[in-house]
């Protein structure tokens, strides 16, 4: 019989700072085909391709490194799993995004030793519990094009494609195969507009 992994609050006092170790790595990505906008209208495309060789990202390339409570997340929260020796080992954040009552995940990881125990599922269900007790109606999030393991994962939680931005990071996001994609899960699907 194992022991399931206990996921804990993680409080802002002791965690605000804390590095998140979350580097990608993938052998595939969505490539982007838009045709430019006219009166007419446009269409945009998104295709899984095989990368040539693998896609890594690491934390070193950007200025502002993945970590917990960051400034502009003033009412984040976060949760995660803690090892023996104190050091993290999974988490999950989010923060409500009061104006649109929806409830932002703003970072999760797993440890490459977690994966595939579950634990991812069971931090985006902490997430959803979170965004239910704030009568939040719906949880949105950010990640990459090339990011296609989490991605698959996203879209088995629910979540579904609101939004992207082909020139968030840089001015060649395309072409580093990282585009920014919005997921969205709703809770309440009624008085959407279609």
């Amino acid at each position: 019989m194992t022991t399931e992994i206990e996921i804990v609050s993680l409080p802002k006092e002791k965690w605000k700072g804390v590095a998140i170790p979350l580097t990608t790595r993938s052998d595939s990505y969505y490539d982007f085909k838009i045709d430019p906008l006219d009166k007419d209208g446009c269409i945009v495309k998104l295709v899984k391709k095989q990368a040539e060789k693998e896609i890594v990202h690491t934390p070193e390339e950007y200025d502002f490194p993945d970590s917990l409570y960051q400034d502009h997340w003033e009412d984040a929260e976060a949760y995660g799993v803690v090892g023996e020796d104190g050091t993290l080992r999974a988490c999950i954040e989010v923060c409500p995004e009061e104006w649109s009552n929806r409830l932002l995940v703003t970072e999760l990881w797993v440890s490459d030793e977690l994966q595939g125990t579950g634990l991812g599922k069971r931090l985006m269900d902490k997430a959803k519990e979170v965004a239910m007790a704030q009568n939040r109606r719906a949880i949105m999030l950010e990640t990459q094009s090339c990011n296609t393991k989490a991605i698959g994962f996203y879209l088995h939680q629910g979540f579904e494609l609101i939004g992207f931005d082909t020139c968030c990071y840089t001015n060649d996001d395309i072409g580093r195969r990282e585009v920014r994609i919005n997921l969205g899960y709703f809770f309440h699907r009624e008085g959407r507009r279609r």
